[in-house]
Order: structure tokens, then sequence, then C-alpha cells
């Protein structure tokens, strides 16, 4: 659970996600979170399971370096970043974002640009796999 940025083929808890953020500092007073879950409905088609591939290496360096990134713009204590690989189900998580900072703006706003940058620039890619087929999903912020 140490480490702050990972990708992963099994799901991930939320809740231990927030405690590993909070040992870190006593300073935190405002934590903010994102969480992807896979849709069962998209473009008008019904969505059975989504598959994510990335290039490892890379996707995880460019995570990384958001983590910092993000740290850095926004004057936050620590930040989190875990994105599911391999074959995720309906309703299942995807992706999960906690930010902590001394007070919840700086928190709130680093969230929102840590996923719509991880959505434009990381080398993760989506399938989503429905019961007319498979189709690769265009990035979209």
């Amino acid at each position: 659970m140490n480490d702050a940025v990972r990708l992963q083929l099994e799901d991930f808890s939320l809740d231990a996600e927030v405690a590993a953020l909070r040992e870190n500092s006593k300073r935190i007073g405002g934590i903010a979170t994102f969480l992807g879950c896979a849709r069962d409905f998209s473009e008008g088609r019904e969505v059975h399971e989504i598959a994510f591939e990335a290039h490892h290496g890379m996707a995880l360096s460019e995570l990384l370096r958001l983590r910092i990134e993000a740290i850095t713009r926004f004057g936050l204590i620590d930040a989190r970043i875990v994105h599911r690989l391999g074959t995720v189900r309906a309703g299942e998580n995807i992706v999960l974002i906690v930010a902590g900072a001394e007070h919840r703006p700086p928190a709130l706003d680093a969230c929102r640009w840590l996923i719509d940058e991880l959505k434009a620039c990381a080398p993760i890619w989506k399938k989503e796999i429905t019961p007319q087929g498979e189709s690769w999903v265009t990035p979209h912020p």
C-alpha cells in the first residue's frame, strides 16, 4: 500500500488509499477523491466489460510525473493514483485519485486536474466489450 502510484489488475480500496495518504501527515485538512467506475452503457450501447491496456513503463512514468506536478502546482501534501489494467466489468472500479492538502480548494482543484491530465496524457487504452462486439474508445478528457 506504500506505492503512491500504481497500475494493477486487482481492485483497490478507497478507504485503504485514503488511510495511506493520511498516514503521511497530520497537516492534511482536506482530502478530495475521484473514483472512476465502469458504466454499463456508452454511446447508445450496452457495455458488459472494459479491457484496459497500457505501455506499463511509460504509463507509470507519466502517472508519477503527474503526481509530482500536482503536488507542486497545487501545494498538495500528498497524492495517490491507482489505475486498473486488464478486464473490468460494468459497475467495478477503474481509477482512483486521492489528493490531500491543508485546505479543501487545492485538494479539489488538484483532483480534477489529475483525472483530466491522466485521460489526456497517460498511455492507457480502453476497449469496450458489448453484445455487438468490441471497440477501442478514443481518448476524451
